[in-house]
Order: C-alpha cells, then structure tokens, then sequence
C-alpha cells in the first residue's frame, strides 16, 4: 500500500484540468453490453474503478482495447459467461449496474452482491423489485443475484420508493432492449443520468426525459455501435475548488462543466470565494481570506450532493464562524471527522448533523482515510495544516480522483506518494 505526505501551509494557484467523470464512465461502460457492434468511449479517468470495470467486461467475453489516452474500444458481441463473479464485484459498488443490461440482452444474469465504499447501507431492494417489474424472475443464492428473463423484459411503469441514481441507471439500460415503454418516476436527475441517455441515445437508444423526474423509454429491437465521450468529473472539480477555497487560493479548474455545479459553486460562493465561470472552466479566488463558516444538508441533485459533504466539512473545519453539515443520503457518512479533529479541527457530530466550529489552524498529523471523499476531506485539511499530514490507506482515494498529488503539485502544494 501507499500513503501520502503532506507539508501544508501553501496557497494553491494555477491552473488544472478535470479527468473525465467516474461515476458518468461506469454505467456508459456497462451499457456496452447492449450492443452487438463495436463502440468506443473516450475521456475515461485512469482509476482503479475503471481498471476492474474493465477487468469485469473481459472475463464475461467482450473484447476491450485501451490506447494510451484512455479510449476505449469494445466488443460485447459474444459473450462468453454470463456472471459477474464476487471477485471483481467485492470491490466496487457500481458493478450491480451490470445487472440490467445483461438482463436486458442475454436475458440472464448472475451477480454477486457488490462492494464499495463503506458509508452506510446502500441497498440494491430499488434494483432488483424495478428488474421484477420489468419481469424478471430474481433468486438470491449463495450471495448472488440470479435473474432470469425467458421472454425477455416487457416495459413497464416503475414509481420509485426513494431517489436511487444507481437504480436508475440500471433500470434505463434494462427498459432499452425490453418490449415496449417502460416509464420512471421518483427518477434520478444527476447529470451522470442525462450523461448515460445521451451515450446510449448516440447508440440506438429511445430515452427522453433524462434530468428530470420522469424518464421514459421506448424499447428498441437492438442497438448499434458508435462512439461517445464520457462528460467531465463533477466531483473531481468539486474537490479542488473546495481546496483552493480551504488554503485560500486562486486556481481555474479547466476542461469542466460548471452547468453541473451550481449547487457546490453557490455554497462555495456562501464561504467567501469569488467564482468566475466560462464554458468549460471556473476560476475561484479567495483572495487570500479564511473561508466563511457555511451551512449546507446535502439532497439528490440539483441539491448539494453528498460526495461534497466530508470536502466541506473539511472547509468549515478552518473557517470563520461556525457551521453546520447536515447528511440526509447515507447514514454513516461523517466518518471524516474523528480524524479531522485528531489535526486540531472542533467537531461535534450530533446524529446526522456536524457541528463544526472554525478554528484557526488545523496541525499536521498521521490520519487514515476510511472511504473515497472522506479521504480527499484529509487530503485538503493536509493541505492547510501546519506541519506534516500522513494519509495512510489511498487505495480509498485512488479510486476517484486521478493523479491527485501530481494535479495538486501543478497549484504549488508539497504533497508525495510514498511506499508503505
């Protein structure tokens, strides 16, 4: 394993660029499944994530290529087997995504109950009863998921129990190939959603609605190959904004989509930064002030999104005033702050709420990153510490961001990987 040194007190500038977004690229990966011709996807981040997406495609049978700028070729039209095997799946959350459009085109499906980030109970009930909808039998055995369609999916009217993106996806690519018109509603509106229509709907796809609650489907016949760029990372761009914010810098996050970041750019704003914004880039200056202390309950786009809330918590940790961060998705998602105040931060969680009062200086100390954003919180509290900040565990945050230390070593921070 690796870990990353950390020598804070630097106020980051310059400029950066975004990597393609992780969380658009998994379900536009697994969408290659519904096709029997070639397709290609380009702007794919270079992360862990990808890797075992990728890993997972080759053991089913498709034929994948990758050059050296992350554009993928694929070939999904004989596949070998048809089960997804808890190997690869233990390791990641989304690969439940590759349930639907197997079902969809092989008319089985064999999954083994996912992974991922240990953030609290994220349960695949919303998957697995809209796939019954559709008409698939579901068994669950030995951890796996078995799904059997003999007659093939028959569109139908889905009301979602509670906002699910995944879910969402999963039943997009399910209806695309079943018989008729299958309606969502209660459906998610995250820009990765229209992402995952626009991709599929460049393929041969029949979706409308994307964005908004209610997307419908017209099932087609089959679809075709084609080629398709993956949108920008959200998250990613979210993520150094808010450190920039923390050191009280001045950086432009460039190749970047601010349509999709109204929510984190308006509470950013809040925090005292100045934002500029242009088609695809955004510029944030703090003019060498100490945040604000913000408020913010995180909620399904266009609300603020929770893989926001340990980056701002983090913000808040160093901020003027007091704040508080409120998490309404998952449960057990304020994991950051144990560590954050083992570097001098004044956090109190009560429930799902931290209270968090500003303190002047956090100091720099060994910390251990526990999920993916909860890691990049430790990263930028490093970044405005005194002294040195070990993160130790970074397979966490390797599978998000890509290269962080290199792209915060382009805005002027010391930070290193180092062996274990």
């Amino acid at each position: 394993m690796e870990k990353l040194i950390i020598q804070g007190g630097v106020k980051l500038c310059g400029d950066i660029g975004v990597s393609g977004s992780k969380n658009a690229a998994l379900p536009i990966l697994f969408s290659t499944l519904l096709t029997d011709q070639p397709v290609s996807v380009a702007n794919l981040p270079h992360l862990h994530d990808i890797t075992t997406t990728i890993e997972l495609l080759a053991t089913l049978g498709v034929k994948v290529s990758i050059d050296e700028q992350m554009h993928l070729t694929v070939d999904a039209a004989n596949l070998s087997a048809l089960t997804a095997p808890y190997e690869l799946v233990k390791t990641m959350r989304a690969s439940i995504l590759v349930l639907g459009p197997m079902l969809a085109k092989y008319r089985e499906a064999n999954v083994s109950f996912p992974g991922g980030c240990a953030i609290g109970t994220r349960p695949v009930d919303l998957h697995l009863k809209g796939m019954e909808q559709l008409g698939a039998e579901i068994e669950v055995d030995q951890g796996y998921i078995r799904a059997r369609a003999p007659a093939g999916l028959k569109g139908a009217y889905i009301a979602m129990e509670m906002v699910s993106v995944g879910a969402t996806e999963n039943l997009m690519m399910a209806a695309a190939l079943a018989e008729g018109t299958t309606v969502i509603e209660n459906a998610a509106r995250e820009p990765e959603i229209v992402d995952l229509a626009n991709c599929m709907n460049a393929w041969g796809a029949s979706i409308s609605g994307a964005g908004t609650d209610t997307v419908v489907i017209q099932g087609v016949e089959k679809m075709c190959g084609g080629h398709y760029s993956v949108m920008p990372d959200r998250i990613e761009t979210g993520t150094y904004l808010a450190a920039a914010a923390a050191t009280g810098g001045q950086i432009k996050v460039k190749k970047t989509d601010p349509e999709a970041m109204q929510a984190v750019l308006e509470t950013l704003r809040q925090a005292g930064a100045t934002i500029t914004c242009g088609e695809d880039w955004i510029e944030l200056d703090m003019q060498g002030k100490r945040p604000l202390a913000i408020d913010l309950e995180t909620a399904p786009y266009p609300g603020f999104p929770t893989d926001m809330q340990a980056q701002l918590t983090a913000v808040n940790a160093v901020s003027q005033g007091s704040g508080r961060i409120t998490e309404t998705i998952f449960e057990n998602r304020l994991m950051q702050v144990q560590e954050l105040n083992r570097m001098g931060a004044n956090i109190v969680v009560q429930g799902n709420t931290a209270l968090v009062t500003g303190v002047d200086k956090l100091r720099g100390a060994p910390v251990m990153a526990s999920d993916l954003r909860a890691s990049a919180a430790l990263v930028i509290a490093g970044l405005v510490a005194s002294g040195e900040t070990v993160v130790d565990r970074i397979y966490h945050i390797d599978r998000g961001y890509e290269c962080i230390e290199e792209k915060l070593q382009q805005l002027g921070a010391n930070i290193r990987r180092v062996p274990n």
